[in-house]
């Protein structure tokens, strides 16, 4: 199933939305199987951005095309996704490398600079939602970066 990607206006992004892949710690997950999953479940690519476990930032879809991860606020975000959220057991934890917390803090400066009204959260932080991704709390971690109220 192909659908026909949609486009999204740089004024109408409020949200900077943080996922992490839920696939464990101690196994690879390509950029490959990040798109393949999104192009299954959803027609498309799911997220803007990849954070891999060595810190490599992967742009996926443009910022001026509507992502697929998050329901009911796709039209108005960008989706940040980062490799990891389980333990090598499977536990959902906050398994970031050193270079993937430096990684996402660059991206969402430069973001935050390019969208100042625009606010950071996790996934899970949407109302709604009953997940654990991303396995840390964006609003507070990066509320130095959150707009001006």
């Amino acid at each position: 199933m192909n659908k026909q990607l949609i486009p999204l206006n740089h004024d109408d992004v409020k949200l900077l939305i943080v996922h992490c892949s839920a696939t464990r710690s101690d196994r690879n997950f390509s950029v490959d199987n990040l798109i393949a999953t999104g192009k299954a479940r959803f027609g498309q690519p799911s997220y803007h951005w990849y954070i891999r476990r060595n810190g490599n930032l992967i742009p996926i879809l443009p910022e001026t095309v509507r992502g697929a991860h998050a329901r009911g606020y796709n039209r108005c975000s960008l989706g940040i996704c980062y490799e990891g959220g389980l333990d090598p057991q499977g536990r959902k934890v906050d398994t970031r490398t050193p270079q993937q917390k430096a990684a996402l803090f660059e991206l969402l400066k430069q973001l935050h600079r390019d969208y100042p009204k625009a606010r950071i959260i996790g996934h899970k932080e949407l109302p709604n939602v009953a997940k654990e991704c991303p396995c840390f709390t964006p609003s507070t971690e990066y509320a130095c970066l959150q707009p001006e109220a």
